[in-house]
């Protein structure tokens, strides 16, 4: 009876509230609207900044340094030579060229980042027990080696080759020799992989004397993150990690996450056991290794695991010294920040009351059940603090960029120094559980169908007056502390047909002010990357990954979706076509057709009424990326044509768009 009195009830108010005249979202017509933040004002939003930089610094003048001499306390050893170098010699890497962060911040860094800097910069060997050791400072992420009894366990080797081999170096030279039994990879993300070859070798992994352990979807999500839209991520990448920066006060102080990443070679060796559910456990020598898979979160595929033998947990990248991205700056998927959350919640069941050391792939260690449950608890509560609250201002009708702007974690969580956003900031997080749920479009009718950059930035200096006008309102907003609407008029104004040389100067100008403020590694990366972009233009150098072990791992139909985004409608439709393509050395093949101007594969298939190519996968690529003449290509040996499949073939090369990786980004 009292059930049913209750469903009475909810649903009599669900139609009263159905009754109304409808003005919006259900939520927004209960939210209590006392509760919400009130909007920022323009005086407000132009005093942010500078306030935050008060704030961070007062927050610095407090700091123990608890977290760095933790660190300094377990150091080991360094490489006595500071130098990585390539396998032609060139040096690639200078582990001593952050030693500029000796002392206090100064005026370009905030002090809050550059204390951080500080502790991601401590490179060597670390001892964490008797039986865990790290090597950090020698890339981006830290790779663990684990003492099994029998030899290592490498856990995330790293980003490039030469690093890779560089710690290793390290390791035997300070620990003994030992054989590697087995390598993890904890995630999907290249700076857990990429340095593989650095420490084992193909054959060895070929002849079962090394095991390689990653979760469910690695090896697709480790190359269909990359491929797809590879070279439009790789062209943000720089921004983000600023790659292309000086290191030093003036530029480049770590990505917020970890040190800048080497110019390495990048490898992939492929998963020969793979983890599927949380419980699993594997045995190396005398330790047992109890995973828990993490899905959806910080990676598409990942997993942490415990050693009870040694009270242990590896939390991989889901917990780190800093807020981490839901989206970010170079791109990808929108990470579930409510998934990332439980999972947290998840550990902290699972082995919260177990563990005596915590330790990741970015970070410090934590030692002790209660300094471990206290930080997994925190930060679990910011990642859940960020997801529930911008989906409440979602709710109650605030667009992503309004609900950013009114979002701020409480000072129980914001204090914390791993809640900090050095690498994901609560602003542009908070936008991207926007999207996650709500998409690009606001649900303003007037940004619905918006003018192109370049044709609305002239309609906007016309409607100023003009350059000059715009230029000298550009220029009293930087005056009077307004950054960020400078900002607004020099990039209209740089995307303007008439914009005058000095706007570039000034815009850049700008950037860099709002870039020494920033506590944010990344976006302290991207301004400067701005700002060197509209100075000198796009540098052709940056960070070069490319290597044979990553194509070579690609699934043939990965690669084929690659060269569909290619593909150039107008001379599509022009040339249609059905071939058949067999790849001798992997023995497949494939039906193509390229029809309405989109080119369809079929794995497995056909055509009997088809001519058929037939060449090796190496081959396949040359044809596909080198933009050789197709009778270069057909004189190969291992090349084989049909009648009839000279004429799609050459149709096909030529209908692809050539790759531009340096395409503008802050210039039309």
């Amino acid at each position: 009876m009292k059930k049913a009195l209750m469903g009475f009830v909810l649903g009599l108010a669900a139609a009263l509230v159905l009754a109304l005249p409808f003005r919006g979202p259900l939520a927004t017509l209960l939210a209590p609207k006392a509760s919400l933040p009130p909007a920022p004002t323009a005086s407000t939003l132009k005093r942010q900044g500078e306030a935050a930089l008060a704030a961070a610094a007062a927050l610095v003048a407090k700091d123990n340094g608890a977290d760095l001499a933790a660190l300094r306390a377990s150091f080991v050893a360094t490489s006595a030579d500071p130098l990585l170098r390539n396998a032609e010699g060139e040096v690639i890497y200078d582990l001593t060229s952050y030693d500029f962060l000796a002392g206090p911040a100064p005026d370009t860094v905030n002090p809050s980042l550059w204390r951080h800097a500080q502790i991601l910069t401590q490179h060597g060997l670390y001892r964490l027990s008797d039986r865990i050791y790290q090597v950090r400072g020698f890339d981006l992420s830290i790779v663990t080696f684990i003492d099994t009894g029998s030899g290592w366990l490498v856990v995330d080797p790293l980003t490039v080759v030469e690093s890779a081999k560089k710690a290793k170096a390290l390791v035997d030279a300070t620990l003994g020799p030992r054989p590697i039994e087995a390598v993890i990879y904890s995630h999907s993300h290249a700076d857990h992989f990429g340095g593989v070859l650095g420490m084992v070798t193909e054959a060895e992994v070929a002849a079962g004397k090394v095991a390689i352990l990653a979760p469910e979807g690695f090896l697709h999500h480790a190359i269909s993150e990359n491929v797809i839209a590879g070279p439009a991520m790789g062209r943000r990448a720089r921004y983000q990690f600023g790659n292309t920066l000086h290191r030093g006060p003036l530029g480049e102080v770590t990505s917020g996450l970890g040190p800048g990443l080497p110019p390495g070679t990048l490898s992939l060796l492929p998963p020969t056991d793979t983890l599927r559910s949380t419980g699993e456990t594997r045995r190396f020598g005398d330790l047992t290794l109890e995973f828990q898979l993490t899905p959806g979160a910080e990676a598409p595929a990942e997993m942490n695991f415990f050693i009870p033998e040694l009270s242990a947990l590896f939390v991989a990248e889901n917990a780190n010294l800093t807020l981490h991205n839901l989206l970010p700056a170079r791109g990808a998927l929108v990470r579930d920040a409510k998934a990332w959350a439980d999972y947290l919640t998840d550990t902290l069941r699972l082995y919260g009351a177990k563990a005596e050391l915590m330790f990741g792939a970015h970070g410090v260690p934590r030692r002790g059940q209660d300094a471990i449950e206290d930080f997994l608890s925190h930060h679990r509560d910011a990642y859940k603090f960020l997801h529930d609250q911008s989906v409440r201002l979602m709710n109650a009708g605030l667009t992503g960029t309004e609900l950013a702007e009114a979002l701020t974690l409480p000072p129980a969580l914001a204090e914390r120094w791993f809640n900090r956003g050095y690498y994901g900031t609560l602003n542009h997080n908070a936008k991207a559980v926007y999207q996650r749920y709500m998409g690009w479009f606001d649900g303003n009718p007037a940004n619905l169908w918006p003018l192109p950059p370049e044709v609305e930035s002239a309609r906007w200096i016309q409607a100023l007056g003009g350059p000059e006008v715009a230029l000298r309102q550009a220029q009293e907003a930087v005056e009077a502390g307004d950054l960020r609407w400078a900002v607004t008029l020099l990039n209209r104004l740089v995307f303007s047909p008439e914009a005058p040389d000095a706007a570039k100067t000034r815009l850049a100008a700008v950037y860099e002010r709002l870039a020494f403020d920033a506590e944010a590694g990344t976006w302290r990366n991207i301004y400067l990357t701005g700002a060197q972009e509209l100075r000198h233009g796009v540098a052709t150098g940056g960070l070069n990954v490319a290597n044979g072990a990553i194509v070579a791992a690609t699934p043939t139909t990965m690669l084929l979706d690659f060269v569909a985004v290619r593909l150039n409608p107008e001379a599509a439709l022009e040339a249609p076509f059905v071939l058949n393509l067999r790849i001798a050395d992997r023995g497949e093949q494939h039906r193509l057709e390229v029809r309405n101007g989109v080119l369809i594969h079929e794995e497995g298939r056909e055509d009997a009424s088809a001519p058929t190519l037939t060449l090796n996968y190496r081959t396949l690529l040359m044809a596909l990326f080198a933009q050789l003449p197709p009778a270069v290509l057909t004189a190969r040996e291992d090349v084989v044509l049909t009648e009839g499949a000279e004429a799609p073939f050459a149709a096909w090369l030529a209908m692809l768009d050539p790759l531009n990786p340096l395409f503008p980004i802050v210039t039309p």
